[in-house]
Order: C-alpha cells, then sequence, then structure tokens
C-alpha cells in the first residue's frame, strides 16, 4: 500500500503502517477519553483519561496487527506468497498470493476473526483481575474496552461479505461445494457490495442523527464497496482469460531504436506507433532493452532533441511485465502488472514478438472470452531509423 512506513518484520513477513493509522488512532482515543472512560471510570483527571485513552487505542491497533499477521503466518505456513501486513485507517490488510484450496483459503481467513476472539478474552480476563487491585479501575476499563472492541471486531468480520474474512469463509465453502473458484469470488463479492451499501445507509443515517461514528460507518462501507467491486471484476477477468494463451491477445509492436536521437525517434518511430502505450527500443543486435513513451519525450526535451539518445531516457526492462508466447494469460497476469499506460511485453528467442495492452485483456471479458486467434505469432513492426 503506498504511503506506508516499515515496522519490521514478523517470520519473514513486511509490517507496515499507512500515514492514515495515526488518525485511526486519533479517533479510537477521542471517542475513549470523551465518553467511554469517563462512564465506566468516573473520578479521574482529563489528563489521566486523555493518557489511557491513548494507550487503549495504540493496544487496539497492535490487536488490529495481530488479526493481520495471523493470516499472513497461516497464509506463509500453507505455502502462500505473502506480500506486507499493512495497518491504516480503516483497519487493517495483508497482500497475499491466492491459496491453491477452499480449505486452506478457509483456514486463512477463519484464523484473524479467531484471534481478534482469542485476544478480546484474554483482554477482559486481565481486566477483571486488574480491577481487583488498588487503583485499577481506569487500567482495568481501558482493558475492558479493548476485550469488547476485538470481540465486536471479530464479529464484524465474520459477516458473508468480502472483503471481510466472513466473505473468504463463504467464498471457500461455495469454491469446496462448487468447485469453482472465480465463480465462488463473485457470490463472496455481491454480497461485499451489498453489505458496503448498507453499511454506508446506514452509516449516513446514524450520522445524521447526530452519531460521529456514522460518518466512520459510511467511510468503511465504501471502502467494503470498492473492494468487493475489484473482486468481482478480477474473477470476471480470471474466468475470461482462462485457458487463453498470450499469442492470442497479443498485438504487434511497432519498436524503435535506442540509439537514435530523440528527433530522429520521434520523426521516423513514433508516427508508426500511434496508439501504443509505449514503444519497446531495442539495441544494435535487436534486443529489447527498455521502453518509451513519446509524449513523454516531447515533453521532457523541449530543444535538446537532437543531443540526446532514446536509451538515456528508456525506462529499463527489468520494469516490465514480460511473457512467452505460450504462456497463459492468467499464469501472466497474477505474477506481473497491466495497467492502462504499461503493457505486456511478449519476448520470443529475445526479440519482441508483440504485446498485450489492457483494452486487450479487457476485450476478453466483453467479448465473453471468443478471442479471435492469429493464423500466426503476429510480426514484430520496426520502423527504419538512422545512425548518426
Amino acid at each position: 500500500m503506498n504511503g506506508s512506513l516499515p515496522l519490521g518484520r514478523i517470520a519473514g513477513v513486511p509490517l507496515r503502517l499507512h500515514w492514515t493509522a495515526p488518525l485511526l488512532v486519533a479517533v479510537l482515543a477521542y471517542g475513549l477519553a470523551a465518553g467511554v472512560l469517563p462512564d465506566w471510570a468516573p473520578g479521574h483527571s482529563g489528563t489521566a483519561y486523555g493518557l489511557w485513552a491513548v494507550g487503549g487505542a495504540l493496544l487496539l491497533t497492535l490487536s488490529l496487527l495481530a488479526h493481520e499477521a495471523a493470516h499472513a503466518l497461516v497464509a506463509r505456513r500453507s505455502g502462500v506468497d505473502v506480500k506486507d501486513v499493512t495497518v491504516f485507517a480503516l483497519g487493517g490488510v495483508t497482500r497475499m498470493g491466492t491459496a491453491t484450496t477452499p480449505r486452506t483459503a478457509g483456514l486463512i481467513a477463519a484464523v484473524g476473526p479467531l484471534t481478534s476472539a482469542l485476544l478480546g478474552g484474554v483482554f477482559l480476563a486481565a481486566a477483571v483481575g486488574v480491577d481487583a487491585a488498588p487503583h485499577g479501575l481506569l487500567p482495568a476499563a481501558v482493558l475492558a474496552w479493548s476485550g469488547w472492541a476485538n470481540i465486536l471486531l471479530a464479529a464484524f468480520n465474520l459477516l458473508p461479505a468480502s472483503p471481510l474474512d466472513g466473505g473468504r469463509i463463504l467464498q471457500a465453502v461455495v469454491w469446496r461445494l462448487r468447485g469453482d473458484r472465480d465463480r465462488a469470488t463473485r457470490v463472496a463479492g455481491r454480497c461485499g457490495q451489498v453489505a458496503g451499501a448498507l453499511m454506508v445507509v446506514g452509516g449516513w443515517l446514524e450520522f445524521l442523527a447526530g452519531s460521529g461514528s456514522g460518518l466512520w460507518l459510511a467511510l468503511l462501507g465504501l471502502f467494503v464497496v470498492a473492494a468487493a467491486g475489484a473482486e468481482v471484476r478480477r474473477s470476471a477477468l480470471a474466468e475470461a482469460v482462462r485457458g487463453v494463451r498470450v499469442r492470442d491477445v497479443m498485438r504487434p509492436a511497432v519498436t524503435g531504436q535506442d540509439w537514435q536521437t530523440v528527433d530522429r525517434f520521434l520523426a521516423d518511430t513514433a508516427p508508426g506507433a500511434a496508439g501504443q502505450p509505449v514503444v519497446p527500443v531495442t539495441d544494435l543486435d535487436g534486443r529489447p532493452t527498455g521502453v518509451v513513451e513519446p509524449a513523454a519525450l516531447r515533453a521532457g526535451l523541449a530543444g535538446r532533441t537532437a543531443q540526446v539518445r532514446v536509451r538515456d531516457l528508456a525506462a529499463p526492462l527489468a520494469g516490465c511485465t514480460l511473457a512467452a508466447p505460450d504462456e497463459q494469460v492468467g499464469e501472466v497476469l497474477e505474477h506481473g502488472v497491466l495497467t492502462a499506460g504499461r503493457p505486456i511485453l511478449v519476448l520470443s528467442d529475445g526479440r519482441v514478438a508483440g504485446m498485450v495492452t489492457a483494452q486487450d485483456v479487457l476485450g476478453l471479458v466483453r467479448r465473453g472470452k471468443h478471442p479471435h486467434p492469429p493464423a500466426g505469432p503476429p510480426p514484430t513492426t520496426h520502423r527504419a531509423g538512422h545512425s548518426d
């Protein structure tokens, strides 16, 4: 997640704190100091309430981190790749690969709410013990609040709606019963969209009634709607590209020479590459070395295009997603990045054979997975260049 700071690692998994996380701590601390603690432990100063409220907010934030870390650890033990764990203003998120079986998916999902419920029980038990000690009323109130908050977190996450853990469990159950992971993802995602919309409506009505927490619920609902919608789209895409090879959807790619000056490149190569998001550039042996965006070249070198060579401005090939013509599109998308401005470059025998753009893949979804295979690999089009 962009804008995150590293906190360290647990079992090799990076832990990160998003820049919005302090907002979560501030909101929780304000609610504790202004209402909960004075009601549960009356008779203390405002400073005492403020300090213990910050401690309680941090304790719940650490609980969120433990919830997500539990997902990550079980995923790692199950052989699923885990990128990182991040805490942000609306909770936590674990970025990981896809489980290969419904049983694994269900276990990874279930361990989060289980961890929160166990922490809730531990905090409530600790609150009982601390309450019996002298001057223990205020810390006991913080522990009790943290305990009930964790139990509420566990219950909320068990709602059968993606991207919540309950939605993941629902997905695993449907996957096990139907044998179709993509269909199961869509079912859980649709439930998430409905649940998120209800949260938005309920939170807004609560806010209009005078409760500030309603706004937080509405924001959380918007996040659920957006995340669930993204999962529905991803599942539709995965189904559309199932069994489709890169050669079936790739298009010819106009390439240029990296030793050309920018002005020659713009005059000789760029016109023939109209419509391509990027132009691959090659060395003297015809092997790709990077990609360039013609529009960016024009914008950044006013008056100096005859002195600068294309290779000095090209993005390195290491930053591109590469594929072979016979690879499955779905496998490439799982490990690569495909955006409107970053296509997949298709290489055959070390040469550029073509490219696959986001529009090409989205076209599969619109056509219902009916690509029009070419008779053979599309030829690479080279524009004639001139060396100086």
